[in-house]
C-alpha cells in the first residue's frame, strides 16, 4: 500500500483529468451527455484506477487496478481521437491530449513491470 500522491504516474493522470474538464467545458450542448461525459468520466477513471490500486494490499490486486488504467487510457485516446474526427477538438489540442495519455499509459506499464 503506498500513498497515490506520490506516484508520479497519478500526478500526470490528474493534470491530464483537469485539462479534459477545462477543454470540454466549451464542448456543444448536445454533447453534454454524450462525448463530454464520457470524456470527463473516462479521465477521471484514469486517475481513479491508479487511486484504487495504491489502496491494494497485494501486489496482484495493484496489477489488476494497473491493467484497469492502460484500458481506462485506450478509451480516452479514442476519444480524443473521435472529437478530433468530429471536430470538436482541433490537430494541435487533440495530439496533445493524446500525448498526455499515452504518457499516463508508458508510466502504467512500467509499474506493471515493477510488480
Amino acid at each position: 500500500m503506498q500513498d497515490f500522491h506520490h506516484l508520479d504516474a497519478w500526478k500526470k493522470a490528474h493534470a491530464l483529468t483537469l485539462r479534459v474538464y477545462g477543454e470540454t467545458h466549451a464542448l456543444p450542448h448536445e454533447e453534454v451527455f454524450g462525448l463530454k461525459m464520457t470524456l470527463r468520466r473516462g479521465a477521471v477513471g484514469i486517475a481513479t484506477c491508479l487511486v484504487e490500486g495504491c489502496g491494494r494490499d497485494s501486489s496482484m490486486a495493484f496489477a489488476a487496478d494497473l491493467q484497469r488504467t492502460i484500458v481506462k487510457c485506450n478509451e480516452v485516446e479514442y476519444l480524443v481521437l473521435l472529437a478530433r474526427d468530429l471536430k470538436l477538438f482541433g490537430l494541435e489540442l487533440s495530439t496533445s491530449l493524446t500525448d498526455q495519455v499515452v504518457e499516463v499509459r508508458k508510466m502504467t506499464f512500467g509499474l506493471l513491470k515493477k510488480l
